[in-house]
C-alpha cells in the first residue's frame, strides 16, 4: 500500500489557525505525519515514537493556553486530547512488536481527517478565544 507524502497539506494554508505557536505546532504535526506515511519498516517505530511524543507535548501546549485563559471548553478539548493519546499509545505497543500494519493504516487514513475535523473545529475555536493574530 502507497500513500502520497502530503497526507496532511500544511503548505495550503487550509489549517492556519492565526494564532504563531498553534501553526508551529501543528506545522510539525502535519511534516510528521507526512514522514511516517512513506517510511521504510525499519524507520517508522522511531517516527511513530517522535509522533507520540510531540503529539504529547502539543497537547500539553495547548491544554496549559486553555487554562491559563479560562477556555470553557476545556474538558471536552482535554477529553479528545486524551482519545487520541491512548490509541496512539495502544498502536505504539504493537509497533514495538514489529507489528506495523494497524499503525501505518492509523497514520494515513485516520490522523489527517481527525487533525482536519480537529483544527477546523476545536483548534479554530481555542485560537479565537486566545484571539486570532497573537503571537504567542
Amino acid at each position: 500500500m502507497t500513500y502520497a507524502a502530503d497526507l496532511i497539506p500544511w503548505h495550503s494554508g487550509r489549517f492556519l489557525l492565526g494564532h504563531a505557536a498553534m501553526d508551529h505546532t501543528h506545522a510539525d504535526f502535519a511534516v510528521l505525519v507526512n514522514r511516517l506515511a512513506l517510511a521504510a519498516d525499519g524507520e517508522f517505530a522511531a517516527l511513530f515514537r517522535h509522533l507520540l511524543d510531540h503529539t504529547v507535548d502539543h497537547f500539553a501546549a495547548e491544554e496549559a493556553l486553555m487554562l491559563e485563559s479560562g477556555f470553557a471548553a476545556l474538558a471536552e478539548h482535554r477529553d479528545e486530547h486524551r482519545r487520541v493519546l491512548g490509541e496512539m499509545r495502544s498502536l505504539l505497543l504493537r509497533v514495538g512488536a514489529g507489528r506495523l500494519a494497524l499503525a501505518r493504516g492509523y497514520v494515513c487514513d485516520r490522523l489527517p481527517g481527525w487533525f482536519a475535523l480537529h483544527a477546523a473545529t476545536m483548534d479554530s475555536a481555542l485560537a479565537a478565544h486566545l484571539g486570532a493574530g497573537a503571537d504567542d
